[in-house]
Order: C-alpha cells, then sequence, then structure tokens
C-alpha cells in the first residue's frame, strides 16, 4: 500500500490571516478548546478577544495531558453545540481536537471504541466532521496541524487513527505559539520532522526521482534548522522567532507534498517500536526515538532490508552531513549518533529485562505478527533492535 497526497488545510500565517478567513464565515457560537499550559497564554487571549470581537459566543474548554478514549469521547459530547472549533496547544491536544470533531459522529465513534488488536485505526473514506477546526500548535515536529492523523489512548494503548475527516481545515502558524517552548524540546521537534521523513525515505527501495530530491532538499533544511537551535542553546540565546518559525513550517511540511507520493506507507518501521517503547516506559516519543536510531540505522546499514535499504540510508547521511561535515562522521550510524549527542537530544534509556519484554510483545500485538505494518519481521528482530537500543537497568544489591 503506498501513500498518496491530499490535504484540505489552508495554511495562515499569524492572527491577521486568521482575521481575513474568520470574516468570510457565518458561524456564530465558538468553542476554543485550550492545553492547560497555554489557557492563560498571550496567544490565546488574542484568540478569544479576536473572536468576540466578531460578535461571537466563545466557549473556553480547558484540557491537560493526552487524553484517552474516554475524555475524548466526552470532548465530543461537550462540543455537541459548537459551530466552530479552535484549538490551541501541541500535537496531544490537537489530536484530542481532530478526534473529538470526527467522533461527534456516532458511526465513527463506534468504530474507534471498537476493541481490536492492531495499533492501526482507519477511518472510512467518507468520514469526516462536520463542524470547521482551526489548529494552532504551539509545538513543533508532530505536524498534527496539517496531518490526517491523530494518537489515542486506549485500554489496549496508543493506537494510531488515520482519516482525511482528521484534517483541520485551518492551521495557523504563528512564532507567538511557540514562545515560551523550551529549547529541549525545540530540537526534538526538529528531530520529530527529520525521522519522518528520512524513516519513509530510507523504508521504501524504490527511487522516486521528483519526491527524492524534494526529502533530501527538505531534510538538508531540517538539519540546518536544528544545527541553529544547537548552536543557540550552547550560547545560552533564546532561539528567536524566525527560527522557530522555519522549523514550524518544515514540520507541517513533512506530512505534505510529493515527498511521499507512491512510498511504501508502511516503511517507517522505527515509528512502531519508538510508540511501544515511550508508552511502556513512559517517556516522549523523541527520547525513544533517539535510542532506537542508531540500532535501526545499523540494521539496515548491514543489509537487513526489512528494516530499510542501505543504499538509500547512505544516501540520505550523506545530505544530512553535507550540512556540518567537520561534526559528523563519514558513517551513517556513528554519523545519526553524533548529531545526536551534538545537538543534546537524550538518548539513553534504561530498561529491565521484564519492560523490554513487555515492549517486544506490545510491538508485535499491535504491529507484527502477520499485521502489514511490519511485515515479516518477528518477535526476535524486534527485540534485538529494542535491546541495542536501550542500557540495562542496574540490578538492586
Amino acid at each position: 500500500m503506498s501513500l498518496a497526497w491530499h490535504c484540505p488545510t489552508r495554511t495562515l500565517f499569524g492572527c491577521d490571516g486568521l482575521d481575513d478567513w474568520l470574516a468570510t464565515r457565518p458561524e456564530r457560537n465558538v468553542a476554543v478548546l485550550a492545553d492547560a499550559r497555554v489557557a492563560d497564554g498571550a496567544l490565546t487571549a488574542r484568540l478569544r478577544s479576536r473572536l468576540r470581537e466578531g460578535g461571537r459566543r466563545v466557549e473556553s474548554v480547558v484540557r491537560s495531558g493526552p487524553g484517552n478514549l474516554e475524555d475524548v469521547l466526552a470532548l465530543a459530547d461537550r462540543l455537541a453545540e459548537a459551530e466552530l472549533v479552535v484549538g490551541v496547544g501541541g500535537g496531544a491536544l490537537l489530536d484530542q481536537a481532530k478526534l473529538a470533531v470526527v467522533l461527534r459522529d456516532p458511526a465513527q465513534r463506534a468504530r474507534v471504541a471498537l476493541p481490536q488488536r492492531g495499533g492501526l485505526v482507519m477511518l472510512p473514506a467518507a468520514a469526516g466532521h462536520d463542524v470547521p477546526l482551526v489548529a494552532v500548535p504551539t509545538t513543533v515536529g508532530t505536524g498534527a496541524e496539517l496531518s490526517g492523523a491523530a494518537c489515542l489512548a486506549t485500554p489496549q494503548g496508543r493506537r494510531l487513527v488515520l482519516g482525511e475527516g482528521l484534517h483541520p481545515d485551518v492551521a495557523v502558524i504563528d512564532p507567538l505559539a511557540t514562545a515560551t517552548l523550551p529549547d529541549e524540546l525545540l530540537a526534538e521537534g526538529v528531530l520529530e520532522a527529520l525521522f519522518r521523513l528520512v524513516s519513509l525515505y530510507i523504508g521504501d527501495h524504490h527511487d522516486l526521482p521528483t519526491e527524492d530530491a524534494l526529502t533530501e532538499v527538505l531534510v538538508r533544511r531540517l538539519a540546518e534548522l536544528g544545527h541553529r537551535v544547537r548552536d543557540d542553546r550552547l550560547a545560552g540565546r533564546p532561539p528567536g522567532d524566525g527560527l522557530r518559525l522555519e522549523i514550524a513550517k518544515l514540520s507541517g511540511l513533512s506530512h505534505l507534498g510529493w515527498t511521499n507520493v507512491g512510498r511504501n506507507r508502511f516503511g517507517a518501521k522505527g515509528w512502531y517500536l519508538a510508540n511501544e517503547l515511550s508508552w511502556e516506559l513512559g517517556v516522549r516519543k523523541m527520547t525513544a526515538v533517539a535510542a532506537l536510531l542508531p540500532p535501526l540505522w545499523r540494521a539496515a546499514a548491514e543489509g537487513d532490508e526489512r528494516w530499510g535499504s542501505a543504499r538509500r540510508l547512505d544516501r540520505i547521511w550523506r545530505t544530512l552531513r553535507a550540512t556540518d561535515p567537520d561534526a559528523l562522521p563519514d558513517d551513517p550510524v556513528a554519523g545519526v549518533t553524533a548529531l545526536l549527542d551534538t545537538w543534546l537530544v537524550r538518548r539513553r534509556i534504561a530498561v529491565g529485562e521484564e519492560a523490554l519484554a513487555a515492549t517486544v510483545r506490545r510491538t508485535m500485538r499491535a504491529w507484527g505478527a502477520g499485521l502489514p505494518m511490519l511485515g515479516d519481521l518477528g518477535a526476535a528482530d524486534v527485540r534485538r533492535v529494542l535491546a541495542a537500543a536501550v542500557e540495562p537497568e542496574p540490578v538492586a544489591c
């Protein structure tokens, strides 16, 4: 199954662009769904003020945490009277907003709530949302404001929900939204977008000249921005508005355009492992990604084509290395390890045997054992990569 390209989301830059869009809209009842960390911030206050200036009735809904299935269903009920929903927050908050507007439909609610072994939930092509959604991201990396995907915590684990109806109608990119984002999370955001692009590039063995060239441009640009974040952190400087804006643009672009057309939909094998490792250990997903990248690349470089193409890995690494050849080694595995360390991204995780075994079981249950995501990779293959990614947990005396 290959990826296609379709994005109905209109991207606007700054609140001024949103004003022009709002002037064309008839909706009067608006729900502003905000992450608790930014609910009282300057951007959220500005958005509420501008919405009220148009004579709209604005209800504020504050959320915290990733939100589980029960939370999202309750949110969908709370938004039942809203004619327009504005989500302000990071990827987790925007995922809740996207799911909530889709799950106002009882048919989609039943589909998502249905227990299943697999970690992927596909919504039908006709599943949409009957209320416009504006997404205002306050973090970078996830690209949730432009993607047709959402993560959802369920009793079985964190599931990936895909569907055209999950695309917001409008995405507002504003540097003010990321003004309080910690530098560490800014660096992880660059890594997340980079990981998304590179994983699909390596995971597909076929050359796609136009798509490959576009991916290489975006990868090069992300690496350059990542180096700038590193330099600012080492110098004790706060990253500027322009830098954060460029990273935010590329976060969304990593989901879009011709970069992924025709690629293997399930080529990013590392995402499935990172999803389960972060869930099992309660660590941030980019910490799990950073731990997994070197062994994932080693497996591909050593010729296990199930993890990716060694030839294409070498090619994309040459693109990355060219952005800082003095700091990055020739070898892709040593190189990506150095990249993570110079970017000050945490990648060391201590894991006990029980947690490691549980992560392998979770991964195989959700994404392998006959499911197309991991293909013919078995539990021993998954364990080998996971074990190489983590450090043994110290044994108590």
